[in-house]
Protein backbone atom coordinates (compact mmCIF):
# COMPACT_ATOMS: atom_id res chain seq x y z
CA UNK A 1 0.00 0.00 0.00
CA UNK A 2 1.32 3.45 -0.94
CA UNK A 3 2.60 5.68 1.84
CA UNK A 4 2.20 8.78 -0.28
CA UNK A 5 -0.20 11.35 1.15
CA UNK A 6 -3.54 11.89 -0.51
CA UNK A 7 -3.89 15.34 -2.03
CA UNK A 8 -6.77 17.75 -2.59
CA UNK A 9 -6.00 20.36 -5.24
CA UNK A 10 -8.29 23.39 -5.28
CA UNK A 11 -7.97 25.71 -8.27
CA UNK A 12 -7.36 23.87 -11.54
CA UNK A 13 -6.84 26.74 -13.96
CA UNK A 14 -3.93 27.39 -16.34
CA UNK A 15 -1.40 26.88 -13.54
CA UNK A 16 -3.15 24.60 -11.07
CA UNK A 17 -4.38 22.10 -13.63
CA UNK A 18 -0.94 21.14 -14.98
CA UNK A 19 0.54 21.16 -11.48
CA UNK A 20 -2.09 18.69 -10.27
CA UNK A 21 -1.60 16.56 -13.38
CA UNK A 22 2.10 16.25 -12.61
CA UNK A 23 1.29 14.98 -9.12
CA UNK A 24 -0.93 12.31 -10.66
CA UNK A 25 1.85 11.31 -13.05
CA UNK A 26 4.14 10.88 -10.05
CA UNK A 27 1.71 8.45 -8.46
CA UNK A 28 -0.13 10.67 -6.02
CA UNK A 29 -3.85 10.20 -5.51
CA UNK A 30 -5.29 13.63 -6.21
CA UNK A 31 -8.86 14.86 -5.87
CA UNK A 32 -9.50 18.20 -7.51
CA UNK A 33 -12.11 20.92 -7.51
CA UNK A 34 -12.63 24.05 -9.55
CA UNK A 35 -15.85 26.02 -10.08
CA UNK A 36 -15.23 26.06 -13.85
CA UNK A 37 -16.69 22.91 -15.50
CA UNK A 38 -14.09 22.89 -18.30
CA UNK A 39 -11.29 22.81 -15.73
CA UNK A 40 -12.88 19.79 -14.04
CA UNK A 41 -13.27 18.04 -17.39
CA UNK A 42 -9.59 18.53 -18.17
CA UNK A 43 -8.64 17.38 -14.67
CA UNK A 44 -10.57 14.17 -15.16
CA UNK A 45 -8.75 13.58 -18.45
CA UNK A 46 -5.49 14.12 -16.55
CA UNK A 47 -6.35 11.38 -14.10
CA UNK A 48 -7.62 13.36 -11.12
CA UNK A 49 -10.66 12.32 -9.18
CA UNK A 50 -12.98 15.31 -9.44
CA UNK A 51 -15.31 16.49 -6.69
CA UNK A 52 -18.42 18.61 -6.95
CA UNK A 53 -17.31 20.94 -4.14
CA UNK A 54 -14.20 22.00 -2.28
CA UNK A 55 -15.58 20.49 0.93
CA UNK A 56 -15.98 17.08 -0.70
CA UNK A 57 -12.52 17.31 -2.27
CA UNK A 58 -10.72 17.83 1.04
CA UNK A 59 -12.59 15.27 3.15
CA UNK A 60 -9.92 12.55 3.00
CA UNK A 61 -6.88 14.66 2.10
CA UNK A 62 -3.59 14.64 3.96
CA UNK A 63 -2.47 17.69 1.96
CA UNK A 64 -4.59 20.54 0.58
CA UNK A 65 -2.98 22.60 -2.20
CA UNK A 66 -4.62 25.84 -3.31
CA UNK A 67 -3.95 27.90 -6.43
CA UNK A 68 -6.38 30.84 -6.47
CA UNK A 69 -6.46 34.34 -7.99
CA UNK A 70 -6.35 36.45 -4.81
CA UNK A 71 -6.03 36.49 -1.05
CA UNK A 72 -9.71 37.10 -0.32
CA UNK A 73 -10.62 33.90 -2.16
CA UNK A 74 -7.94 31.97 -0.25
CA UNK A 75 -9.17 33.19 3.14
CA UNK A 76 -12.82 32.54 2.28
CA UNK A 77 -11.96 29.06 1.02
CA UNK A 78 -10.05 28.25 4.21
CA UNK A 79 -13.10 29.29 6.24
CA UNK A 80 -15.21 26.95 4.11
CA UNK A 81 -13.00 23.87 4.19
CA UNK A 82 -11.26 23.98 7.58
CA UNK A 83 -14.25 22.40 9.38
CA UNK A 84 -14.30 19.58 6.81
CA UNK A 85 -10.66 18.41 6.85
CA UNK A 86 -9.27 15.70 9.05
CA UNK A 87 -6.77 16.46 11.80
CA UNK A 88 -3.21 17.63 11.13
CA UNK A 89 -3.74 18.36 7.44
CA UNK A 90 -0.95 20.21 5.64
CA UNK A 91 -2.13 23.29 3.74
CA UNK A 92 0.05 24.47 0.83
CA UNK A 93 -1.05 27.73 -0.75
CA UNK A 94 0.63 28.34 -4.11
CA UNK A 95 -1.46 31.41 -4.95
CA UNK A 96 0.29 34.76 -5.28
CA UNK A 97 -1.31 36.95 -2.63
CA UNK A 98 -0.53 39.73 -0.20
CA UNK A 99 1.93 38.85 2.56
CA UNK A 100 -0.64 39.82 5.20
CA UNK A 101 -3.24 37.52 3.63
CA UNK A 102 -0.70 34.68 3.48
CA UNK A 103 0.01 35.07 7.17
CA UNK A 104 -3.71 35.26 7.96
CA UNK A 105 -4.33 32.02 6.04
CA UNK A 106 -1.44 30.38 7.87
CA UNK A 107 -2.86 31.46 11.21
CA UNK A 108 -6.33 30.15 10.35
CA UNK A 109 -4.89 26.73 9.56
CA UNK A 110 -2.76 26.61 12.72
CA UNK A 111 -5.59 27.73 14.96
CA UNK A 112 -7.69 24.88 13.59
CA UNK A 113 -4.97 22.38 14.47
CA UNK A 114 -3.32 22.00 11.07
CA UNK A 115 -0.02 22.87 9.38
CA UNK A 116 0.57 25.38 6.61
CA UNK A 117 3.11 26.88 4.22
CA UNK A 118 2.85 29.58 1.59
CA UNK A 119 4.50 28.35 -1.60
CA UNK A 120 4.01 30.75 -4.52
CA UNK A 121 5.59 29.86 -7.83
CA UNK A 122 7.52 31.34 -10.71
CA UNK A 123 7.75 29.84 -14.18
CA UNK A 124 4.36 30.43 -15.78
CA UNK A 125 2.16 27.94 -17.59
CA UNK A 126 5.14 26.41 -19.40
CA UNK A 127 6.86 25.71 -16.09
CA UNK A 128 3.67 24.32 -14.56
CA UNK A 129 3.24 21.96 -17.49
CA UNK A 130 6.88 20.85 -17.59
CA UNK A 131 7.19 20.51 -13.82
CA UNK A 132 10.00 23.06 -13.73
CA UNK A 133 8.47 25.74 -11.49
CA UNK A 134 10.43 27.56 -8.82
CA UNK A 135 8.77 27.45 -5.40
CA UNK A 136 9.39 30.11 -2.75
CA UNK A 137 8.24 28.70 0.56
CA UNK A 138 7.36 30.33 3.86
CA UNK A 139 6.66 28.33 7.01
CA UNK A 140 8.35 26.24 9.67
CA UNK A 141 11.25 23.95 8.79
CA UNK A 142 9.16 20.90 9.68
CA UNK A 143 6.23 21.93 7.49
CA UNK A 144 8.58 22.83 4.63
CA UNK A 145 10.11 19.36 4.87
CA UNK A 146 6.64 17.78 4.69
CA UNK A 147 5.69 19.79 1.62
CA UNK A 148 9.04 19.43 -0.15
CA UNK A 149 8.43 16.04 -1.86
CA UNK A 150 5.26 17.29 -3.54
CA UNK A 151 6.83 20.58 -4.55
CA UNK A 152 9.78 18.66 -6.01
CA UNK A 153 7.36 16.89 -8.36
CA UNK A 154 5.88 20.16 -9.60
CA UNK A 155 9.07 22.22 -9.67
CA UNK A 156 12.76 22.24 -10.40
CA UNK A 157 13.81 24.60 -7.61
CA UNK A 158 12.33 24.68 -4.11
CA UNK A 159 13.65 27.31 -1.70
CA UNK A 160 12.74 27.67 1.97
CA UNK A 161 12.72 31.45 2.33
CA UNK A 162 11.79 31.73 6.00
CA UNK A 163 8.74 31.97 8.24
CA UNK A 164 5.09 32.31 7.27
CA UNK A 165 4.53 34.90 4.54
CA UNK A 166 8.16 35.13 3.50
CA UNK A 167 7.55 32.93 0.46
CA UNK A 168 5.08 35.54 -0.76
CA UNK A 169 7.61 38.25 0.03
CA UNK A 170 10.16 36.51 -2.19
CA UNK A 171 7.62 36.20 -5.01
CA UNK A 172 6.63 39.86 -5.09
CA UNK A 173 10.25 41.01 -4.80
CA UNK A 174 11.25 38.71 -7.67
CA UNK A 175 8.43 39.94 -9.87
CA UNK A 176 9.23 43.55 -9.09
CA UNK A 177 12.71 42.85 -10.49
CA UNK A 178 11.16 41.16 -13.53
CA UNK A 179 8.66 43.92 -14.22
CA UNK A 180 11.25 46.70 -13.96
CA UNK A 181 13.66 44.67 -16.12
CA UNK A 182 11.11 44.06 -18.88
CA UNK A 183 10.22 47.76 -19.05
CA UNK A 184 13.90 48.75 -19.21
CA UNK A 185 14.60 46.19 -21.95
CA UNK A 186 11.55 47.28 -23.92
CA UNK A 187 12.52 50.94 -23.70
CA UNK A 188 16.03 50.08 -24.88
CA UNK A 189 14.72 48.20 -27.93
CA UNK A 190 12.42 51.07 -28.87
CA UNK A 191 15.28 53.52 -28.43
CA UNK A 192 17.50 51.27 -30.55
CA UNK A 193 14.87 51.23 -33.29
CA UNK A 194 14.73 55.04 -33.25
CA UNK A 195 18.52 55.17 -33.56
CA UNK A 196 18.68 52.77 -36.50
CA UNK A 197 19.89 49.77 -34.48
CA UNK A 198 18.36 46.45 -35.45
CA UNK A 199 16.70 44.36 -32.76
CA UNK A 200 18.98 41.44 -33.56
CA UNK A 201 22.12 43.56 -33.20
CA UNK A 202 21.00 44.95 -29.86
CA UNK A 203 20.13 41.47 -28.64
CA UNK A 204 23.51 40.09 -29.76
CA UNK A 205 25.29 42.82 -27.83
CA UNK A 206 23.18 42.99 -24.68
CA UNK A 207 22.81 39.22 -24.28
CA UNK A 208 26.62 38.96 -24.15
CA UNK A 209 27.27 42.10 -22.15
CA UNK A 210 26.23 43.73 -18.89
CA UNK A 211 22.60 44.06 -20.03
CA UNK A 212 22.15 40.29 -20.00
CA UNK A 213 19.19 39.04 -17.91
CA UNK A 214 16.38 36.47 -18.03
CA UNK A 215 13.82 38.94 -19.39
CA UNK A 216 16.12 39.54 -22.36
CA UNK A 217 17.48 36.09 -23.17
CA UNK A 218 14.46 33.92 -22.27
CA UNK A 219 11.52 36.28 -22.80
CA UNK A 220 12.86 38.81 -25.32
CA UNK A 221 10.04 41.31 -25.97
CA UNK A 222 10.65 41.74 -29.72
CA UNK A 223 10.14 39.14 -32.48
CA UNK A 224 13.19 37.47 -33.98
CA UNK A 225 16.08 36.97 -31.59
CA UNK A 226 14.56 34.19 -29.44
CA UNK A 227 12.13 32.12 -31.57
CA UNK A 228 10.34 30.50 -28.62
CA UNK A 229 9.25 33.74 -26.93
CA UNK A 230 5.67 35.09 -26.89
CA UNK A 231 6.87 37.99 -29.05
CA UNK A 232 7.12 35.50 -31.92
CA UNK A 233 3.61 34.17 -31.27
CA UNK A 234 1.46 37.32 -31.19
CA UNK A 235 2.32 37.81 -27.50
CA UNK A 236 0.22 34.91 -26.33
CA UNK A 237 1.12 34.39 -22.66
CA UNK A 238 3.40 33.03 -21.07
CA UNK A 239 2.83 35.21 -18.09
CA UNK A 240 -0.05 37.56 -18.75
CA UNK A 241 0.28 41.30 -18.30
CA UNK A 242 -2.80 41.20 -16.06
CA UNK A 243 -0.91 38.93 -13.68
CA UNK A 244 2.11 41.21 -13.73
CA UNK A 245 -0.23 44.10 -12.92
CA UNK A 246 -1.56 42.12 -9.97
CA UNK A 247 1.88 41.12 -8.68
CA UNK A 248 3.34 44.61 -9.01
CA UNK A 249 0.29 45.95 -7.23
CA UNK A 250 1.05 43.62 -4.33
CA UNK A 251 4.68 44.76 -4.39
CA UNK A 252 3.62 48.42 -4.46
CA UNK A 253 1.36 47.87 -1.45
CA UNK A 254 4.26 46.30 0.44
CA UNK A 255 6.62 49.11 -0.61
CA UNK A 256 4.26 51.75 0.77
CA UNK A 257 3.41 49.81 3.92
CA UNK A 258 7.08 49.36 4.78
CA UNK A 259 8.36 52.80 3.84
CA UNK A 260 10.71 51.64 1.08
CA UNK A 261 12.01 54.23 -1.39
CA UNK A 262 11.32 52.17 -4.51
CA UNK A 263 10.71 54.63 -7.32
CA UNK A 264 11.24 52.17 -10.15
CA UNK A 265 9.08 49.47 -8.55
CA UNK A 266 6.21 51.90 -8.05
CA UNK A 267 6.55 53.31 -11.56
CA UNK A 268 6.61 49.80 -13.05
CA UNK A 269 3.38 49.05 -11.17
CA UNK A 270 1.79 52.17 -12.67
CA UNK A 271 2.88 51.30 -16.22
CA UNK A 272 1.64 47.71 -16.08
CA UNK A 273 -1.63 48.82 -14.50
CA UNK A 274 -2.15 51.29 -17.33
CA UNK A 275 -1.28 48.65 -19.94
CA UNK A 276 -3.71 46.19 -18.36
CA UNK A 277 -6.47 48.78 -18.06
CA UNK A 278 -5.97 49.85 -21.68
CA UNK A 279 -6.64 46.32 -22.90
CA UNK A 280 -3.25 44.60 -22.84
CA UNK A 281 -3.94 42.32 -19.90
CA UNK A 282 -4.54 39.16 -21.92
CA UNK A 283 -1.21 39.50 -23.71
CA UNK A 284 2.15 38.37 -22.40
CA UNK A 285 3.75 40.88 -20.06
CA UNK A 286 6.52 41.39 -22.63
CA UNK A 287 3.93 42.99 -24.92
CA UNK A 288 4.39 46.21 -22.96
CA UNK A 289 7.04 46.96 -25.62
CA UNK A 290 4.19 47.57 -28.06
CA UNK A 291 2.70 50.18 -25.74
CA UNK A 292 6.07 51.88 -25.34
CA UNK A 293 6.57 51.87 -29.12
CA UNK A 294 3.09 53.29 -29.78
CA UNK A 295 3.46 56.07 -27.20
CA UNK A 296 6.92 56.88 -28.54
CA UNK A 297 5.52 57.26 -32.06
CA UNK A 298 2.79 59.54 -30.78
CA UNK A 299 5.32 61.72 -28.97
CA UNK A 300 7.49 61.92 -32.08
CA UNK A 301 4.47 63.06 -34.08
CA UNK A 302 3.69 65.70 -31.49
CA UNK A 303 0.38 64.15 -30.55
Amino acid sequence: MSTQPTVAFLGLGHMGGPMAANLVKAGYRVTGYDPVPAALEQAARDGLAVADSAVVAVADADVVITMLPNGRLVLDLYDEILPAVKGDTLFVDSSTIDVADARAAHDKALQAGHRAVDAPVSGGVAGATAGTLAFMVGGSEADFSSAHPLLDVMGRKVVHCGASGVGQAAKICNNMILGVSMIAISEAFVLGEKLGLSNQALFDVASNASGQCWALTSNCPVPGPVPTTPANHDYQPGFAAALMDKDLGLAANAVRANGVDAELGLRAAELYHRFNTDGGGALDFSAIVTDIRTRSSQESAGE
